[in-house]
């Protein structure tokens, strides 16, 4: 398609020969239209960004996916001359945004604003740009652009399930003693005191300590005899398998209804890591220290913890989570359950088959652990083996265990999880 640029100036081009060739004026006066108009509209491309500011903000920087992230976009006219319009182009990887729009006149010293309204549908870190300006002449012979650069960006959590319940076995540690490992949290078992520390809450001080002293004392406090749990989750890129996917495209008047469902992509670490974040929820609301296990593109440990602090960085770690790993789940588990206390939960979520997580089950079994398998079918995601012959040997080893299939409903599952022997 010929662009309106290339016309004119061929219609220039036209008419200057032929008030050559003939001598007549009128080829001369139309030639000298064409030029003056590729002229004028030249000019107004050149002024037509300036003194134009855009500023784009986003309401949250982490939200959820599932969740409807909502940025608010404000152009600035510094200039005293209107701009007949204004084209913002998002140009952001964040999947499905829809910040583009078209302004038209835009006066002088003027501002205006929109909000763009998204669907998250993946997880992980999207910059928030670059956006870039578009702007030209009356008569769109010439277009002008500006990027603008963002340093922003929005940190996608993976989408979470209601767990009603779930294997939640008590600590084992001998006598009920405490770890004696210091922890930030108010606990029952209180260690000794300290100096006070800028940040430290009021119910910490200890008043008896602090009228003898005449100074701020606070307390400190160890872990109670509540074993941890730890979550494992299979990222090896040999365990993985996915079925073809289109993502839904969702119309941005339409993101406030409820009818509006978002589903899970069919694959097997997405389910994983949505597993690995309810449960990670579900313990953390019960007030057990929780740690993470992970091997992606690069092995990731996250010390157990509680509250919400820690699953705020559950949720950043499983947000990046990628199914590239070269370990498997079984050398994972086996090189750290060295160093877990004996009598923790520790939660495999993988989409393996090998007999090598038997095995590891087991090794947790002697070791004084307690082991909770959650296996997700590969075969519904495509894959070649079905999970039902490992099941069942897990099951015989009395392992609690949980199996998850394509398109089911992961808070019954998890919610109805059947105990290994019964």
């Amino acid at each position: 398609m010929i662009s309106a640029q290339r016309v004119v100036i061929i219609l220039f081009i036209v008419s200057l020969l032929a008030g050559m060739m003939t001598g007549d004026i009128l080829y001369y006066r139309l030639s000298y239209l064409w030029g003056l108009l590729l002229l004028f509209g030249w000019l107004m491309s050149v002024v037509a960004l300036r003194g134009v500011k855009l500023e784009r903000t986003a309401r949250t920087q982490r939200s959820q996916v599932g969740h409807i992230f909502e940025e608010r976009y404000e152009i600035q006219n510094s200039g005293r001359l209107p701009r007949l319009w204004i084209e913002v182009r998002d140009e952001s990887p964040l999947p499905g945004s829809h910040g583009s729009h078209v302004l038209a006149l835009v006066g002088g010293r003027e501002s205006r604003s929109y909000l763009a309204r998204t669907r998250l549908t993946d997880r992980g870190v999207f910059a928030l740009g670059p956006t870039t300006l578009i702007s030209g002449d009356l008569f769109g012979l010439f277009m002008t652009s500006r990027s603008v650069r963002n340093r922003e960006s929005v940190l996608v959590y993976p989408m979470m399930v209601e767990v009603r319940s779930f294997p939640n076995p008590p600590g084992l540690l001998p006598g009920g003693e405490a770890l004696r490992r210091r922890t930030p949290q108010i606990t029952s078992n209180a260690s000794g005191v300290r100096e006070y520390a800028p940040g430290d809450p009021l119910n910490r001080i200890h008043w008896l300590s602090t009228a003898r002293r005449g100074q701020l004392i606070a307390k400190e406090f160890e872990l109670d005899p509540l074993a941890d749990v730890w979550i494992f989750v299979d990222a090896a890129k040999l365990a993985q398998a996915q079925l073809p996917y289109t993502r839904a495209e969702f119309d941005p008047s339409e993101v406030w209804r409820q009818r509006i469902k978002y589903e899970l992509p069919p694959a097997t670490i997405e389910y994983a890591v949505t597993i690995a974040a309810s449960l990670a929820r579900y313990y953390i609301q019960r007030g057990r220290a929780v740690g993470l296990a992970t091997s992606g593109t690069h092995l990731h440990i996250i010390p157990s913890e509680r509250g919400g602090r820690q699953l705020a960085k559950i949720l950043e770690g499983l947000a990046l989570l990628q199914g590239e790993g070269n370990i498997p789940l079984s050398g994972l588990v086996e090189a750290e359950a060295r160093s877990l206390p004996r009598g923790s939960t520790v939660v495999m979520v993988t989409s393996s088959v090998s007999d090598a997580v038997f095995h590891t089950a087991e090794l947790l079994l002697r070791r004084g652990m307690r082991p909770v398998v959650v296996l997700i079918d590969a075969k519904t995601f495509g894959g070649v083996f079905s999970t039902e012959k490992l099941e069942a040997m897990l099951r015989a080893l009395r392992v609690p265990v949980c199996q998850v299939r394509n398109g089911d409903n992961l808070s019954e599952a998890l919610s109805s999880l059947i105990t290994g022997g019964r």
